[in-house]
């Protein structure tokens, strides 16, 4: 293909710079882990063991959600929950799969991230479930990962890694990162004793703060017509009427 030609040139930029960026965070090692993005025509994905610095955007496969794919590469070895995903959640425009040390460290563990601190409810629910384990590249995988991101927007993989998905990668990708940096901290508190945990309702509370929280879209605009120029230029004959009136002088007429 040639590459002016190439569709979605800036999307695979984006694909490619993020899954630098995502180990550059260590939050994913080597060739590990993988990414997608939703276009009209399905959506396109990291191939399969190649070394994310070398990357070029013609690297990067388009699939179609019928399973098909195109290109000089071959997709990941996870295209199938990519896919499942994107197909079970139209909301969501990207995912990110990693082996991010802590979060992976936990599902080794077959842990899920439970509400220790409020930020859980970044995904989505009062806990970060951890997905049964399946081999690498499954329908039965896919099955359990869509499973577990009902209604989140994060979960764990057991003997794995993590998922993380949103309306865009950079959504995507800074969620992966918040996934991480609490299963660190859960991790840590483990090694003094059980933390306390957050009750439902707590939770719930959060959760609904959360709707409304960072920056808003701007506030509509008043009805109120601003004044013309004529309306708002002072009348100076009408000023000195005021005048006199105030001071008790008949006007002359």
């Amino acid at each position: 293909m040639a590459a002016s030609r190439l569709a979605h040139r800036a999307l695979r930029q984006e694909i490619i710079a993020t899954a630098r960026r995502m180990n550059a965070l260590g939050i994913n090692q080597g060739k590990s882990g993988n990414l997608s993005q939703r276009i009209p025509e399905g959506f396109l994905v990291t191939p399969t063991a190649m070394t994310y610095d070398k990357l070029k955007p013609a690297d990067i496969v388009v699939m179609g959600f019928d399973g098909s794919h195109r290109g000089t590469r071959l997709p990941s070895s996870e295209w199938r929950f990519h896919r499942d995903i994107l197909v079970a959640r139209p909301e969501t425009n990207a995912v990110i799969h990693t082996h991010a040390m802590f979060a992976t460290t936990l599902a080794c563990l077959g842990r899920e991230i439970p509400a220790f601190h409020y930020m859980v409810a970044v995904g989505g629910g009062d806990s970060i479930r951890c997905a049964p384990y399946a081999t690498f590249g499954t329908e039965a995988l896919s099955r359990h990962a869509v499973a577990a991101l009902e209604g989140r927007k994060a979960c764990l993989l057991a003997n794995h890694g993590m998922i993380a998905v949103g309306a865009t990668l950079v959504a995507a990708l800074a969620l992966a990162v918040e996934v991480e940096t609490l299963a660190a901290m859960y991790w840590r508190a483990l090694q003094v004793g059980e933390p306390n945990l957050l009750d439902a309702p707590e939770m719930a509370r959060v959760l609904e703060k959360f709707r409304t929280y960072g920056q808003q879209a701007p506030a509509r605009r008043s009805s109120v017509s601003a004044p013309t120029p004529a309306q708002a230029a002072p009348d100076p004959r009408g000023a000195r009427r005021r005048a006199r009136a105030s001071s008790g002088r008949v006007p002359r007429r």
